[in-house]
């Protein structure tokens, strides 16, 4: 979409994106921690292996070993019995090995039959059925990675299978980076927590919940400052407070321009504005800047908006690989592919718009339809889409035609 035909004073999504992600800074240190608590922890350095993997020739499957050349009509008598975990031993010649998944080759057998393909005469000779080739279910030692060989880049998200990987090579603990350390505020004089009896107006504070829950599925150290009174000094008060004991500081509510809305001047006061106002539906106010002297070397702020499906979005377009970003992640491009639409709908004048839709997948390609209202503030249809159809502005929406749809799982690891 051409930035000429953005509402007026909007910065471009691609843009807005590019400028969060180039301007994330990792944070600095590392910590030692065992294997066992550093799910979702991000790698401070390069590892090594230090192990061949495999490290000895083992079967890949229960059967028998044996050396092709000796098989003959008459079979093979089983002259050893190989488990997991037994030591290296030599195969006698004119004989087979009795062998299970994981355990050692014997030196000499240069082929392993499935058990399935075997049977046993009377006198205990083993036949096959089907043909042998050499080497045949044997995995070989090094054959994954070799001692040395590099196993995982410094910012690597440690998941399970990592952290298998690291236990496999006898890893006890790893570096990985501090937990990045994110202030949460949330504004507004209508909010009271979920518990607390409602008066006429008032309204339960979802988006504290929800950005709580995304923060520490990013492996993030949330400190929750709670809700901040709709005035200035509360909100420069929580401000200074959030700049002494976070890296990052995100907010929710005051970001549009309304009498009511403290986060931009106070923002100016305390520190700089980088962009305010991104050309996207929902997520218009979405705000980014530093507290101390404005520049990147104070402490980045986020400012969502207040509306929670709006300030869903700006979070996981925006906020998250600005988030990454500073943990010492790569951040990856947006997942996406064509689907065709299953309704029709007024495109977005000025903006793009990202609709939350499900896929229906009954025709053997995915069709998406709208998965209920669209309003900024309805959580019903965010909680059930699949992801995004996105559309550029001034696009209609056509029953039958293809458009970019942005799948909602690339958000969750």
């Amino acid at each position: 979409m051409s930035c000429a035909n953005l509402a007026k004073g909007l910065l471009d999504l691609d843009v807005a994106r590019a400028r969060m992600i180039a301007a994330a800074e990792p944070v600095q240190g590392e910590a030692l921690v065992a294997l066992e608590q550093a799910f979702g922890r991000v790698l401070a350095c390069d590892l090594a292996a230090r192990l061949d993997m495999p490290g000895i020739d083992n079967s890949a499957m229960d059967g028998y070993a044996l050396r092709l050349s000796e098989l003959g009509e008459q079979g093979l008598p089983v002259v050893l019995r190989v488990p997991a975990g037994a030591a290296v031993s030599a195969l006698p010649e004119g004989g087979c090995a009795r062998i299970f998944t994981g355990a050692p080759v014997p030196e000499g057998a240069d082929c392993v039959i499935p058990q399935e393909r075997v049977t046993l005469d009377g006198e205990g000779r083993m036949h096959i059925s089907g043909e042998a080739k050499p080497g045949a279910n044997i995995r070989r030692r090094g054959e994954e990675y070799r001692a040395g060989d590099a196993l995982l880049p410094a910012g690597a998200t440690l998941n399970a299978a990592a952290l298998a990987m690291l236990a496999s090579q006898g890893f006890a603990e790893v570096p990985v980076l501090p937990q990045l350390k994110v202030a949460l505020i949330s504004t507004g004089d209508e909010l009271i927590e979920p518990g607390e009896p409602a008066s006429p107006g008032q309204v339960y504070n979802s988006n504290r919940v929800m950005l709580q829950a995304l923060l520490e599925q990013q492996g993030c150290n949330v400190i929750d400052l709670g809700i901040i009174a709709d005035t200035a000094e509360a909100l420069h008060e929580a401000f200074v407070v959030s700049r002494d004991s976070a890296d990052l500081v995100i907010c929710t509510g005051g970001v549009s321009v309304g009498e009511e809305d403290h986060v931009r001047p106070v923002l100016d006061a305390l520190g700089g504005l980088v962009f305010h106002g991104v050309a996207m539906k929902p997520g218009k106010p979405f705000a980014f800047g530093y507290l101390d002297d404005g520049s990147p070397e104070g402490v980045p702020l986020i400012g969502l908006p207040g509306n929670p499906v709006a300030s869903l979005v700006g979070w996981q377009l925006l906020a998250r690989p600005f988030v990454q970003g500073c943990q010492g992640r790569t951040v990856g491009p947006l997942q996406q592919f064509n689907v065709r639409a299953g309704f029709s709908r007024r495109g977005n004048l000025g903006r793009r718009e990202l609709l939350r839709v499900v896929l229906d997948w009954q025709g053997g390609l995915p069709v998406a339809f709208l998965a209920g209202g669209q309003g900024s503030h309805m959580l019903r249809a965010a909680s059930q889409a699949h992801g995004y159809l996105m559309m550029a502005a001034d696009t209609d929406v056509e029953e039958g035609h293809e458009y970019p749809y942005l799948p909602a799982g690339q958000f969750v690891d």
